[in-house]
């Protein structure tokens, strides 16, 4: 697979989010080269770790959800360096991996083994909002919570704010410490939401509306949906071989 054949699959798999995010720099190439592309690593971020293990994994390609934010001063142009003296091509995929239907919060749902997703994780009127699904038996707040840190590899900071079994879930991965996303989970009748970041004031609104709020990590909740973009590329490019890069959990609780 080529780097061109990679870029004229992505209206395929994204359909209408890449028009809708297309100038704003959610998603693109940082470093583009055009030989095949046999090996494709994947990983939640893109930092110079990543790329390094990515050329530790000879890769031809690296795969990521997020760029190297602006705000972390001078991390694009190392990583840039790297991936040029390698010749390495990379490729984020942000807001638009976050809401398309395979995307990232369907894929956790996945990882919980949910019964029936309700909803989809969308974007309506500038507005970000959860997906929403359901367990049809209902389980414990303790099987949730050890079914989140099975499939995270890391602790989960939990925060039972009700005893009733849960239902209902809501999840928005990643920075999802908007207290209005916890509106959305109790106005839709949500018994738990899910998500990668907290703030004391999501602390506080989920303990004020009886809402349970379990946090994973920001990178390991969205790496799911990479794994699942890349899945995708493969099913059309079967020869190609995926390698995970594993991050450090930089984020979990301290010991």
């Amino acid at each position: 697979m080529k780097t061109q054949d990679f870029e004229q699959l992505l209206p395929s798999l994204f359909g209408k989010w890449l028009t809708i995010f297309e100038d704003e720099g959610e998603y693109g190439f940082t470093y583009r080269t055009e030989k095949a592309n046999k090996r494709i690593a994947f990983s939640t971020n893109l930092t110079p770790e990543t790329v390094e293990k990515t050329v530790q994994a000879d890769a031809d390609l690296l795969l990521t959800h997020h760029d190297a934010w602006d705000f972390l001063y001078g991390m694009r142009e190392e990583c840039t360096a790297k991936l040029k003296k390698h010749n390495i091509s990379h490729f984020f995929i942000h807001l638009p991996l976050d809401f398309v239907e395979f995307g990232t919060c369907t894929s956790l749902f996945e990882q919980i083994e949910i019964d029936e997703i309700k909803s989809y994780s969308t974007y309506d009127h500038d507005t970000e909002l959860p997906g929403i699904g359901i367990f049809h038996q209902g389980i414990s707040y303790s099987e949730l919570k050890k079914r989140l840190e099975k499939k995270l590899d890391e602790p989960v900071r939990a925060w039972q704010n009700h005893d009733r079994s849960i239902k209902k879930v809501a999840i928005l991965t990643g920075a999802g410490n908007n207290t209005g996303f916890i509106q959305f989970a109790k106005d839709n009748g949500c018994d738990v939401f899910i998500t990668g970041e907290r703030t004391l004031y999501s602390l506080q609104y989920a303990k004020y509306m009886g809402v349970n709020l379990m946090v994973g990590c920001h990178t390991y909740t969205e790496i799911f949906g990479v794994e699942s973009f890349c899945r995708k590329v493969k099913e059309f490019y079967p020869d190609i071989e995926l390698v995970q890069i594993n991050e450090e959990h930089i984020e979990s609780i301290q010991d």
